[in-house]
């Protein structure tokens, strides 16, 4: 039997602590994955693009993940797609899960995770965060970043007025009227959009900031200038990636000018950052092994507790 798990489903059975921690120790194992992940993408005769991840696998986990998702940028949601979730043992696919939820959940988390991890401490928790893009990722970011850390306040922007000022409301924030505005607010700043052209340059962070770019997850997709990521500490979830269609390849850099992955730093092989001073980037593209992750643990739960309709496939 196969299990069906759409998003209210997946919402009743995640927790952010719980998948964060699920993802730390993906982290901590993805230099000794079995099998090396595969992002596949391809354009459309439409407005939008397909995108494939194959496979997802973990150390000890005896599953794999086949993810295939649309994402079309004037649709709402902007992803939609299934994760099929496979045995390991015969191939059994063991559920369907939406994509779109699984995507949020574990991007937005893992960001967070990276963004904690990189961003200097801040004991007293006056620190502010700044959000560029509030949408679904810019939200699972937030909620998993609060679950780590203080923060003393909150800026957000979004080209849509409207959004920024829900998201802002929900948050307990304000609005600003610019990319720059927020990054000369916060501490700490997100971005999580479609932009195709830098939102913000080396002369628009100050030293012992910390950012975190999602949007740069496909060719020609850009949040962040060349400069600031030449001058900061950056840190990518994997080089190659990085550099063939995340923020390297957006700013024509090469894998080599990534500092560190950040499974490098979650098992001690890099430092991270070593001084307050330091400015510091966090710039994931996204591995098959991370919708592994939350899969994994979704189906779990959800056997457990009878959550999602089955079904027979071969009868």
């Amino acid at each position: 039997m196969t299990r069906i798990l759409t998003r209210s489903d997946l919402l009743a059975v995640l927790d952010p602590a719980s998948s964060t921690a699920a993802l730390r120790e993906g982290f901590r194992g993805d230099g000794t994955a079995p099998v090396a992940g595969q992002r596949v993408r391809s354009d459309l005769p439409f407005p939008g693009t397909a995108t494939a991840l194959i496979p997802g696998v973990l150390p000890g986990v005896a599953a794999y993940t086949v993810k295939v998702n649309a994402k079309f940028p004037g649709a709402r949601p902007a992803l939609r797609g299934v994760i099929c979730l496979h045995s390991g043992e015969d191939g059994e696919l063991l559920a369907l899960l939406d994509s779109a939820t699984v995507t949020a959940w574990r991007t937005g988390l893992a960001a967070a995770l990276g963004t904690h991890v990189l961003a200097a401490p801040d004991p007293s928790g006056a620190a502010v965060l700044g959000v560029i893009g509030a949408g679904a990722q810019a939200e699972l970011m937030v909620r998993g970043l609060r679950g780590l850390r203080q923060f003393g306040g909150l800026v957000a922007y979004d080209t849509d007025a409207g959004r920024a000022a829900a998201f802002a409301a929900r948050h307990g924030g304000r609005v600003l009227g610019s990319a720059a505005e927020v990054a000369a607010a916060a501490d700490v700043v997100l971005l999580a959009t479609w932009s195709r052209r830098p939102l913000l340059g080396l002369a628009d962070t100050r030293p012992g900031q910390h950012l975190t770019t999602l949007g740069a997850d496909e060719p020609g997709k850009q949040e962040l200038s060349a400069d600031l990521l030449d001058a900061a500490l950056l840190v990518v979830d994997d080089r190659q990636l990085a550099a063939a269609m995340g923020a390297l390849a957006a700013a024509d850099l090469p894998a080599g000018a990534a500092d560190a992955t950040l499974g490098e730093v979650l098992r001690g092989a890099h430092p991270g950052r070593t001084t307050a001073a330091a400015r510091t980037v966090y710039a994931p593209v996204g591995l098959p092994w991370q919708d592994l992750a939350l899969a994994w643990e979704a189906y779990r739960r959800a056997e457990r507790l009878g959550i999602g309709a089955t079904t027979d496939l071969l009868g």
